[in-house]
């Protein structure tokens, strides 16, 4: 089956500013991560003390980051319908305007170089209308914010648990992240061609047996007001999605929620994913008869 995919920046007006989780090029995510980057810890004498108890939070954290290499792999394997809503937020909090684009949408996920690569792709289903003297946000790769917890960005962030709570009967830990000064961040902003570190703080909901993420957090650490950029906030969902004949389960993105501030405007970017469809390739081959 052929991949009908192609790599496309959401709907823009003449001007915009564009946010991006990940490396990108022009609105077009494309994150290079090392594929094998677990921390290389020197092996350190025995201790009479014994180590300290880990904290629930923590643990569940720590199964987080094996899902999480799991989630970009699942991700390669389905499409999804992607409907992306940009708008232009009044001081009253409400959208003065907005604009509605359909997508069919893939994560694609590659570690034949040894680095995981990552490469958001559209197909436009129906595109939006086009107002060229409104100034519209360009968010790319936010279902990608998983990047804050894998093992490649474990020395950009510090971490620490946050309690747990109870949602529907299930048990979620909360553990809360912030940026290393000075560390690699996989979240910038792209202004007049050049990408801007963003660094981030905020709070991630793992769920405590699966270590599946449902929810995470996260804001601007620090104000980039010299390039424009005052306030930045974004939320994240996950969910399940259940898949038949064969039966499987695939944790997904179900939305995405982005925040951007500058001294004159505020935007709000939402991007909701339904729909979910195993993508499968398949190759056939034909054995021919040689006539002597």
């Amino acid at each position: 089956m052929r991949n009908r995919f192609r790599r496309e920046e959401l709907p823009s007006s003449r001007t915009s500013l564009t946010v991006m989780f990940g490396w990108l090029s022009v609105a077009l995510l494309f994150c290079t991560v090392t594929a094998s980057g677990q921390a290389q810890v020197a092996a350190q004498p025995a201790s009479e003390t014994p180590a300290a108890p880990v904290s629930p939070p923590m643990e569940a954290l720590s199964r987080a980051r094996a899902t999480v290499e799991k989630f970009f792999e699942q991700a390669t394997n389905v499409v999804c319908m992607e409907n992306v809503t940009q708008a232009v937020v009044g001081k009253n909090g409400k959208a003065n305007y907005r604009e509605e684009s359909v997508f069919d949408y893939q994560l694609q996920a590659n570690t034949n170089s040894g680095a995981l690569k990552l490469v958001e792709s559209r197909d436009t289903r129906k595109a939006a209308f086009r107002d060229s003297g409104r100034t519209l946000l360009i968010t790319n790769g936010f279902t990608s914010m998983l990047l804050i917890i894998h093992p490649s960005y474990e020395s950009s962030y510090t971490f620490e648990p946050a309690g747990e709570e109870t949602v529907d009967g299930v048990s979620f830990a909360k553990v809360n992240f912030k940026a290393i000064p000075g560390a690699s961040s996989p979240a910038a902003l792209q202004l007049r061609g050049k990408n801007y570190p963003i660094p981030l703080s905020g709070t991630i909901w793992i769920e405590q047996q699966s270590g599946s993420v449902a929810k995470l957090v996260a804001t601007m650490d620090s104000s980039l007001s010299d390039v424009g950029l005052h306030n930045m906030r974004s939320e994240i969902h996950y969910a399940t999605v259940h898949f038949h004949d064969p039966e499987e389960a695939y944790w997904m993105p179900v939305s995405a929620i982005i925040d951007v501030e500058t001294a004159r405007q505020h935007w709000r970017n939402i991007h909701r994913f339904t729909g979910y469809k195993r993508f499968r390739a398949t190759i056939q081959v034909e054995e021919l008869e040689t006539k002597r």
